[in-house]
């Protein structure tokens, strides 16, 4: 427990339920009659100290007894992958954030004290941070990889919200990167990356231990930041057209073999590149959606991820490609 739930009852109240439900195998009624509360209240005891990382909860498959799924994709594209279980009937929106709960209880696992997080903004992340549970660190850092500004606004509201969830749940400070999402010309891009300022913020992003990332797409239902925000022109989106983009990592965009280094809108892209990107030792692609294939089989080519949390379904069309 850290020390500012020392003094915090509710904290002492769910710390003793946690106690007794977990190491006792009390039930909740046999609980509730003990503290002298109601049923409903131990259940939400229990919950906050789930929420706050008083209890961590991890599922083990049996040895030798992997998800089919999972060491599918493990054998065919070398990335340990968790697989979300989603029933057919859901709607994409349903199992997105299915995707996005999974994900946020699974980084605790790789996000410690003494390290640096990087972040790419978008509506994967924003799901994400909002199922954060809480693990105290110390000494960790939370980067913002990419710009997040267009000519409507700075995105500096949209972007340093969803930092200040991660740096909360982890007490962590928080490097904010308050630059456009994509320069109108990149010989900007290229006198704003020699400032300091800036070269203080790609220098951390560049020594991140840690990288957590949606995968932006212009095919998915749940629509992705980027395409829908006023991030792009109409010239623009014929260059994505022309130049066959499937999909893009933090607004640096790939074709489907993979390639990004020769496309003409990532030179006044934000974004980390590639190479720099995969310094990480920890790379984390946070995917759902069937439409969402043609991305992720290029993001798999890109060779950065090395974890993938992706819903049922999508797992079961990756493999079957």
């Amino acid at each position: 427990m850290s020390d500012s739930s020392l003094g915090d009852p509710r904290a002492a109240a769910a710390l003793r339920a946690a106690q007794m439900y977990y190491m006792q195998d009390m039930t909740m009624d046999a609980i509730a009659r003990e503290l002298a509360t109601s049923r409903s209240s131990v259940s939400r005891l229990l919950s906050h100290a789930r929420d706050t990382g008083l209890v961590e909860i991890q599922i083990h498959p049996p040895q030798g007894q992997e998800l089919r799924l999972e060491e599918a994709i493990r054998a065919r594209f070398g990335i340990a992958a968790h697989v979300v279980p989603t029933p057919q009937g859901l709607s994409d929106v349903e199992r997105f954030e299915r995707v996005a709960m999974s994900a946020a209880r699974l980084l605790p696992l790789f996000f410690d004290s003494n390290m640096t997080l990087g972040i790419a903004w978008g509506s994967t992340l924003d799901a994400i941070s909002r199922h954060l549970p809480k693990k105290e660190t110390h000494n960790s850092t939370v980067v913002q990889l990419n710009g997040a500004g267009n000519t409507f606004t700075s995105g500096v509201d949209y972007a340093s919200e969803i930092l200040h969830r991660f740096g909360q749940s982890f007490g962590a400070s928080i490097q904010q990167f308050p630059v456009p999402a994509f320069f109108d010309d990149p010989v900007t891009k290229e006198a704003m990356w020699r400032e300091r300022s800036t070269r203080r913020v790609l220098d951390l992003q560049a020594r991140a231990d840690v990288i957590l990332f949606g995968l932006g797409s212009p095919f998915a239902e749940v629509p992705s930041r980027v395409y829908i925000g006023g991030y792009l022109e109409r010239s623009d989106y014929r260059s994505l057209r022309d130049e066959k983009i499937v999909g893009d990592i933090a607004t640096v965009f790939y074709r489907q073999d993979g390639s990004w280094k020769d496309i003409e809108l990532n030179n006044r892209a934000t974004g980390p590149a590639f190479g720099v990107l995969g310094r990480a030792s920890r790379r984390i692609c946070v995917v759902s959606g069937v439409q969402k294939l043609p991305s992720l089989r290029g993001a798999i080519a890109t060779r950065l991820i090395t974890d993938l949390v992706l819903d049922e379904h999508l797992a079961e069309q990756l493999v079957d490609a």
